[in-house]
Parts: C-alpha cells; sequence; structure tokens
C-alpha cells in the first residue's frame, strides 16, 4: 500500500482516477476534437479497462471486523 491503512479506501479511488485521467486522454485524441464522439470513445474505453480490472481482480478494499464481547452490555433476556 501506498497509504497509511485509515485510508486503505482511498488508493483505489487515486488508481481509478489516472486510470480515466489516461483513457480520456486516449479517447480525445482518437476522435479529433468532436465532443460526442470523444465522450463515446472515452465511455467505450473505460468500459473495456474498468471491466478488465474488475475482471482481474484488482481494485478491491477489504477489511476485516472482530467483535468482542463488552462486560457492559446489557443481557439478553428470553420471554
Amino acid at each position: 500500500m501506498l497509504l497509511p491503512t485509515q485510508y486503505a479506501w482511498f488508493e483505489p479511488v487515486l488508481i481509478a482516477s489516472i486510470v480515466v485521467f489516461v483513457i480520456d486522454l486516449v479517447g480525445s485524441s482518437i476522435a479529433f476534437g468532436s465532443r460526442y464522439l470523444s465522450a463515446l470513445m472515452s465511455a467505450i474505453l473505460f468500459a473495456l479497462v474498468f471491466g478488465g480490472l474488475v475482471y482481474f481482480g484488482y481494485g478491491n478494499v477489504s477489511t476485516s471486523v472482530t467483535t468482542i464481547p463488552s462486560a457492559t452490555a446489557p443481557a439478553q433476556t428470553k420471554r
């Protein structure tokens, strides 16, 4: 990880932002100045790259939760 553990959720967001920026640059260069074609090319390229990243399992955030019984918690009673 590049960031401290309390910011573990931010690393995939940062990487995804960089990927989207590069994809938008590529989509804009393919479209030759047309706004609609540029948006379409960026969306298609993003779907391909993001789908590939999700398929191969990159960018997941895993957390673990442990519960510890508290001595001050009220006991549950059966009715």
